[in-house]
């Protein structure tokens, strides 16, 4: 898959946009698991493992033209490739960027942060019961 060629300058200017991004990820990420941990108590050994395996699965200390042709897909569905690659791009001036890759994960970071929020508000009631 070949990236668009675009200047590494403009995107400096999406900085802001792409940590606002990793932010709310991370907090959809967050009222989920702990929403779940206060009805399942053993979720907090799985989240460190999955934590872990995100981290392997998401092209941080690797570029993403290493990872084979069969395990694009794995690539292409995580919402922090993007964002990761993005970043490579403005400070190294390397990598490669598929703006339908940033869609997905933008909407994918919403999505996460919508059932989070659901998934709070009904957890909510029973928290002081569980807790």
């Amino acid at each position: 898959m070949k990236g668009t060629a675009i200047s590494p300058k403009p995107l400096i200017l999406l900085l802001p946009l792409l940590i606002i991004q990793m932010a709310v990820l991370g907090l959809g990420l967050g009222i989920i698991v702990s929403s779940l941990t206060t009805k399942y108590r053993d979720l907090v050994q799985l989240v460190g493992f999955g934590v872990q395996l995100w981290m392997y699965a998401t092209p941080i200390v690797y570029p993403t033209s290493l990872v084979p042709e069969k395990w694009q897909w794995v690539i292409a569905i995580n919402p922090m490739t993007p964002i990761i690659e993005a970043f490579r791009y403005s400070f190294l001036g390397s990598g490669t960027i598929h703006f339908w890759q940033m869609g997905l994960s933008l909407g994918t970071t919403i999505i996460i942060l919508f059932i989070g929020i659901i998934l709070f508000s009904r957890i909510e009631k029973s928290f002081m019961d569980t807790v």
